[in-house]
This record gives C-alpha cells, sequence and structure tokens, in this order.
C-alpha cells in the first residue's frame, strides 16, 4: 500500500505533522492520528512515508494476521494453539481503507454454508492486514457511517467479529489509525473523533524557499548529492531514533508533577472524559524517549498537551471554542518559550529534538 516517491526526510516543512507521526509510531499506546488540513500539504505523502522508517516485525510466517510468535495474548486461536511456530519477519503494515469499501471488505467474508458444515472458510479483510501496522484513511470524516462503527467496535476492542446466521469468527485487530481530513469538507463523528490520541493540523508553507524547494522535489529537479546524502542520513537517524525510543519507553518517568499539570490542564480546558489526560501523559513520555531521555521535562508536556488536546475542546452555548495553542501558552504563562538551560534541543528550533537536519 505504499506508493510514496518521497521519504521522511524529502518532506518539506511540516514540522508539527512529523512530530506527531513520530510519536504514534514510537509508541502503540498512542493508537490514533488525525490529521486536518487542506489539500495538497503532504498529508497522505508523510503517512506512506513513514512505514519505511519502522523496524521489521516478528510474526508467525502463515499467519493471516501477523501474529507476535511470543505474545500469546495478541495471537489468534489457531496460532495460541501451535508449539513453536515458525517465524519469519515482515515490514509494519500500512493498509489503506478506500472510503467506497464494503464492509465485508473490511471485515472479511465468511461462507455461511460451508460453516455450517463445519468445513468454513474466513476470507479475511483490510482490518486482518492492518493487525499490528496502521490502517489509514483518507478523508476519514467522509468515511460511511456503517464504516465508522466497524472502526469503533474495532478500535475499542482490538478484535475483529464476523458474525453471520449464528456462525461467528473472531480475529485480533489490533491497529494505529491515521486519518486525514479537510475541515472544510465536514466534521467527524464524535465517537470516531475522541479515538484518536493526537491530532496534527497542517497547513501551506509560507516561507518562499521552502515553497521553491517543494517545487523542485515535485518536478523531479536533481538537488545534488550533497543534499541526497542529507536526507539518507535523516532516514538513518530517524529509524535509530525510533528504534531507540521503542526499547526506551518503558523505562521513562512522567513525574508526579507533570501528572498534576495534565490532569489540571484537561480538566481547565473542558476536555470531556479522561481521555485527553491519558493520550498527553504518553504522548510526553514518547517525546522524552525519542530525545533519549529516561525523565519528562516541561518542553515534553507542552508539546504533548499541543497535539492531545485540539480536537477534545468544545464550544460552550454562545461561545466559540477555546484556541487551544492560546490556553496552552496561558497554563505555562511562558515557560516553554524560556525553556530548560539543560535541554535547549528539545524546545528550540527543532520540535523533534536532536538537530533531524530536515530538508
Amino acid at each position: 500500500d505504499r506508493e510514496s516517491g518521497f521519504s521522511f526526510s524529502q518532506i518539506v516543512g511540516q514540522e508539527e505533522l512529523k512530530r506527531a507521526l513520530l510519536a504514534v509510531a514510537a509508541n502503540d499506546g498512542l493508537d490514533g492520528l488525525l490529521i486536518r488540513g487542506e489539500k495538497g500539504t503532504a498529508k497522505s505523502t508523510a503517512v506512506r512515508a513513514l512505514t519505511d522508517l519502522l523496524p521489521k516485525q516478528d510474526v508467525v510466517a502463515d499467519c493471516p494476521y501477523g501474529c507476535p510468535p511470543d505474545d500469546p495474548e495478541r495471537q489468534c486461536d489457531r496460532c495460541r494453539q501451535r508449539t513453536d511456530p515458525s517465524r519469519t519477519e515482515r515490514p509494519v503494515p500500512l493498509v489503506t481503507l478506500p472510503l467506497g469499501a464494503t464492509r465485508e471488505r473490511v471485515v472479511g467474508t465468511l461462507s455461511v454454508s460451508d460453516a455450517l458444515a463445519g468445513e468454513y472458510e474466513f476470507d479475511p479483510g483490510l482490518l486482518a492486514r492492518a493487525n499490528r501496522g496502521i490502517l489509514y484513511v483518507d478523508e476519514v470524516n467522509l468515511l460511511d457511517d456503517h464504516l465508522v462503527d466497524v472502526l469503533l467496535d474495532a478500535a475499542a476492542s482490538g478484535v475483529n467479529r464476523v458474525e453471520r446466521d449464528g456462525v461467528s469468527v473472531a480475529h485480533p485487530a489490533d491497529f494505529t489509525l491515521v486519518g486525514t481530513m479537510n475541515p472544510e469538507e465536514g466534521d467527524l463523528r464524535p465517537q470516531l473523533r475522541d479515538r484518536f490520541a493526537l491530532q496534527a493540523t497542517v497547513t501551506a508553507c509560507e516561507d518562499l524557499d521552502q515553497r521553491v524547494d517543494i517545487i523542485d522535489r515535485a518536478i523531479g529537479r536533481d538537488t545534488g548529492n550533497a543534499a541526497s546524502s542529507t536526507e539518507t542520513d535523516g532516514e538513518a537517524d530517524r529509524r535509530d531514533r525510533l528504534r531507540t525510543a521503542r526499547e526506551l519507553l518503558p523505562e521513562v518517568d512522567l513525574p508526579t508533577e507533570f501528572q498534576r499539570e495534565i490532569a489540571e490542564l484537561c480538566r481547565d480546558s473542558g476536555a470531556e472524559g479522561h481521555r485527553g489526560d491519558i493520550a498527553t501523559a504518553r504522548a510526553a513520555m514518547t517525546f522524552a524517549a525519542l530525545d533519549g531521555r529516561s525523565k519528562v521535562v516541561e518542553p515534553d508536556v507542552r508539546r504533548a498537551a499541543e497535539l492531545a488536546l485540539p480536537h477534545r475542546l468544545r464550544a460552550r452555548p454562545f461561545e466559540d471554542a477555546p484556541d487551544p495553542e492560546e490556553l496552552v501558552d496561558d497554563h505555562f504563562d511562558g515557560a516553554g518559550d524560556e525553556g530548560d538551560e539543560d535541554d535547549g534541543e528539545t524546545d528550540g528550533e527543532d520540535p523533534e529534538g536532536k538537530g533531524e537536519g530536515d530538508a
């Protein structure tokens, strides 16, 4: 499903989007990313380029769901019954869910006549292919309601169930949901919007040099060996950061003071429920891990809140919805601009930290 002709490092600008994508790639607990923005701002290109940075997965060799060989709790029924199954590696899957897809294509199909005879054959769908990977929906706000219901059920349980005439099949469907949308074309159902841990907003580049660079890349103009070498080094650096972050994440400490800061910010912002609190905490820990640190600092919390809260803020009667950026600025009272003298790289002009040299 990867058809991008550009690497992650070749995408000009869009730092917030890159930062959010790296976060969901590093932490499986951040199980969704909503990308809002006008058309032609590299949303789809960035999503497809992300998978080239991800480490390969160990899977049971002939399992249609890509079950992990050493984790029975995340395996299908058939894999749980095996002893010492053969294994192989695969890239993390990126599966695109088309807007016009039928329910059967998404959840899979089941022959009732064969099932009643005790020899049913289940044809897995897109949810099976996306297990342990990324399920990508372009223009997710235009998705039919019956498919939204399917996604909500699978996202809540991590399992896809197909039932027909009393016959039932279930398999793991644990995926990171990434959706793109143009807000001018309509909003999301609140239940689906709440399932996205983070939201990134993208706009067209205003810097003239960046716009010229975009033209050069789009028309295939040669930018020289030095630029190509820099981009290759950037991709290698990101792969290393992601791998290190995934290993470091379980050891990252979120101090109590920042837990209280997150809880206070989410409460005062009017964010519904507790998913905003949890997403902010997980994102802050992820940014620390991506910077190679085992302890969260305040800039991590600030950047996490900027991604975890915008889609959770709602307008009150006769009032506009609060501005997320102003809300975070007011809460931290300018502390994010002053930064931490010992942690300048995490709060400077390179918001992804550790000098990535993006084009």
